[in-house]
């Protein structure tokens, strides 16, 4: 079944619900860096950081939705002169990761300072099938935050 995806900015999504999500233990074991209690502090400060990038870099990440119902955010983030793309779903639209993932490159294939698009994955992740499927290639493994990542790479140009 295919969803109508649409991308908003954060701050038009009830702070509640980004908390209730990212409150979900079964998010925990593929976000290594989710060490902490989300409470609505932490919505608050996670929202602002990523409404800073906006500011700073004119993109960012997005709250998304299916047929107008929130499901999660992710989009790109600049680190140094890479564009990161990151997304984190509820778990009930987990399914809606590739053709969201589809919608987001199409948008970073549209824009000439997108090169290229980065991946960082926790090791955990065992079903990299999409990657591929995207064309995108492993480039070795980075750490973050004192976390190892799996590093992928998909050309844009």
């Amino acid at each position: 079944m295919t969803h109508k995806i649409s991308f908003v900015r954060l701050p038009t999504i009830a702070q509640q619900e980004i908390s209730e999500h990212m409150s979900d233990p079964r998010l925990a074991q593929h976000l290594p860096l989710l060490t902490f209690e989300w409470d609505a502090a932490a919505t608050r400060k996670f929202i602002n950081a990523k409404e800073a990038y906006w500011l700073r870099d004119g993109l960012g990440h997005w709250a998304i939705l299916a047929d107008q119902t929130y499901i999660g955010w992710g989009g790109f983030q600049k680190e140094g002169d890479e564009w990161d793309y990151g997304l984190v779903l509820k778990p009930e639209a987990f399914g809606l990761g590739l053709q969201i993932s589809k919608k987001a490159i199409h948008f970073a294939r549209s824009h000439e300072r997108i090169p290229f698009i980065t991946f960082l994955l926790p090791p955990t992740r065992k079903n990299l099938g999409a990657l591929s499927r995207l064309g995108a290639r492993r480039v070795g493994d980075v750490e973050h935050e004192g976390e190892m990542f799996l590093k992928y790479r998909l050309e844009t140009v």
